[in-house]
């Protein structure tokens, strides 16, 4: 089962809450957890940076496309994302 808690806050999640949320449904060390955290943004990071798109199932793909004048960073939602927002979707899963 997932542990997902109730949250009436309009403010976005930044790392603090994400890493507090992640010790309570693993029950890891939170230091485990933010150097993993890490690892995993610094790679994503480092393959944008090489021109790499990343994809995550469920989740959607990360990619930068350049432009005349600079590079746009884009996301792309996965047809999960797409289907909890209501969009267009071919996902036929549980939300």
């Amino acid at each position: 089962m997932i542990f997902l808690p109730q949250t009436n806050s309009k403010t976005p999640m930044d790392k603090k809450e994400l890493l507090e949320r992640l010790t309570l449904r693993t029950g890891d060390d939170k230091k485990h957890l933010e150097e993993i955290l890490d690892a995993t943004l610094d790679e994503i990071y480092l393959s944008l940076k090489r021109g790499e798109s990343v994809s995550l199932r469920h989740f959607g793909t990360f990619y930068v496309r350049p432009e005349r004048s600079s590079t746009v960073f884009k996301f792309t939602p996965s047809q999960k994302w797409k289907a909890m927002l209501g969009w267009s979707s071919t996902y036929k899963g549980e939300l």
